[in-house]
């Protein structure tokens, strides 16, 4: 069973800067969700609650600095606070890999964004791994391979 079913981010002037899809939608399906729930989520004042109904699934959603963490959840799955906790982990994680993470280092490196949020939630939309060291232990890894392949090819 599906926990989490998309992971969004949106820039405070409505631009999507990463999709997740962890729940098979068709591409008109998925078309109309960043629609609608972009202007949705920017819409609402900074004291309101961070937790959403939007047709079959709940929505919890948080904005650091320029953007908006948006996460789509089943409605059996209802700890909207771990996906609070894990949309804030991810956030800290980012500003570990980057060092104080900003819009620009999604657009620039959004294959390592991607790959943070992959250390962290499985290709089902369950949660694999909430730990900030193992998962930045995880992404380094991948860095020095990838590096040491780089390395590889420009020798040979």
């Amino acid at each position: 069973m599906t926990h989490i079913k998309y992971f969004v981010l949106a820039s405070r002037q409505g631009k999507i800067r990463l999709t997740k899809w962890y729940y098979s939608y068709a591409a008109s399906e998925k078309e109309k969700i960043l629609k609608d729930l972009t202007p949705l989520v920017l819409s609402r004042k900074a004291k309101m609650c961070n937790i959403v109904e939007y047709s079959d699934h709940k929505v919890v959603y948080r904005r650091y600095a320029s953007l908006y963490f948006i996460c789509g959840i089943t409605p059996e799955y209802d700890n909207e606070l771990l996906t609070l906790e894990l949309i804030h982990r991810y956030v800290e994680t980012m500003d570990s890999y980057f060092g104080n993470v900003c819009e620009l280092d999604i657009i620039f490196n959004f294959s390592r964004a991607y790959e943070i949020l992959n250390e962290m939630i499985m290709c089902d939309g369950s949660i694999a791994e909430s730990g900030k060291a193992e998962v930045l232990q995880q992404v380094k890894t991948m860095d020095t391979m990838e590096s040491n392949d780089n390395l590889d090819r420009v020798l040979s």
